[in-house]
């Protein structure tokens, strides 16, 4: 009989998933998703393009009216822009066209997992280096790993998942100037930082730039449109190209192009829910650290703290949490990140469970 672990790939059978636990709670802060969904208007706009959807025709393969709007949204020429099925699948194509077999990737770590989860599905080799103890990534760690692994695609996180921190303006150059291969900056908050490696694109020449830089963003957050998948990657227009030619034909349905190019006509309403969300961002931080918590410093929709004051591990915060209906994301077993917790930004009532929550713990342990 056909062992059935013999059928996968050996170098697959020791991956686990990327999971959420999916809870019945009251409050949920755990996938960093946005506490208010679109306008009313936008459904309204998408319910009726919808119905003027051919059913029987395949969708538009080159996005040609999305990638517009989003060109048009950041100064760029829509050869500059690749869109997939949430940011993840912009990731894996650009695992698929530079990196593979024999080719090295490098990540710094804690950082989002997926980078070095979709890297090993494609059979890159993976180099983690280290950030120091307050998540920062240091230029001569950058430089060392760089060095020493050549790396064919380098991922900086900016803001950094799970940590919220910014990556530097001068560690992108650093990593430009010195990896021989392809520098990706994951924006997925890019929205709530202070700036962006777009910039960098723009002074190095648009569209024809031999800039070998990718950076890529997501509707998920700021534009409230998790449960539609949708992310996209600007870059040089040849690095755009040879990702295309990797990805599957006709891969973005119509319903889901309809969407991304009516949500984009909502900038002033996701401006002013990225001001709200920065807002709760200081106010969790500052009532954190009044609690007592070491906080990270974050420029993302969400915190890291550690639940070191109440004397419990983050296992058991976290349980105590959940039994308080508040669902948060346990890193407490992850590597390098013992004791924390992170808690997405959410809606001022669902900050305040959670803080209220926090601070009962608190008293329990008095």
């Amino acid at each position: 009989m056909t062992d059935k672990n013999q059928l996968v790939r050996p170098d697959l059978r020791a991956l686990e998933g990327y999971h959420s636990p999916q809870l019945d709670v009251e409050v949920r802060l755990n996938t960093n998703e946005a506490p208010t969904p679109p306008p009313d208007a936008f459904g309204d706009e998408l319910a009726q393009a919808i119905t003027s959807i051919e059913w029987h025709r395949y969708p538009d393969r080159q996005a040609t009216d999305l990638r517009q709007s989003i060109a048009d949204m950041h100064g760029v020429d829509p050869s500059q822009v690749m869109v997939a099925n949430g940011s993840n699948e912009v990731l894996q194509t650009i695992c698929l066209t530079f990196g593979g077999a024999g080719r090295t990737v490098a990540t710094f770590e804690p950082t989002y997992a997926m980078h070095g989860q979709i890297a090993r599905t494609v059979q890159c080799d993976v180099v983690e280096g280290e950030r120091n103890d307050r998540f920062e990534l240091e230029a001569g760690e950058l430089s060392r790993v760089i060095s020493e692994s050549r790396p064919a695609i380098t991922f900086l996180c900016s803001p950094n998942n799970p940590t919220g921190t910014p990556e530097s303006l001068e560690n992108i150059e650093l990593a430009l100037n010195e990896a021989p291969g392809v520098v990706v900056v994951d924006e997925a908050y890019g929205q709530f930082a202070a700036f962006t490696a777009l910039d960098l694109l723009a002074k190095s020449g648009g569209a024809g730039s031999d800039l070998p830089l990718l950076v890529t963003r997501t509707f998920s957050k700021t534009w409230s449109m998790a449960g539609a998948r949708l992310g996209y990657v600007i870059g040089p227009a040849w690095m755009i190209t040879e990702m295309e030619n990797v990805l599957l034909p006709y891969h973005l349905d119509t319903a889901k192009q309809l969407a991304g190019t009516i949500a984009l006509k909502y900038r002033t309403e996701m401006n002013a829910r990225v001001a709200a969300i920065m807002e709760e961002r200081g106010r969790i931080s500052h009532a954190l650290s009044d609690l007592g918590f070491q906080v990270w410093p974050s420029q993302a929709n969400f915190l890291l703290f550690r639940t070191t004051p109440t004397g419990r591990g983050g296992d058991d915060v976290w349980q105590a949490l959940v039994e308080r209906s508040v669902l948060v994301r346990n890193c407490s077993s992850w590597p390098r990140l013992d004791g924390c917790l992170r808690v997405t930004v959410g809606s001022p009532d669902d900050n305040d469970r959670f803080l209220d929550a926090l601070a009962d713990l608190m008293e329990a342990r008095s």
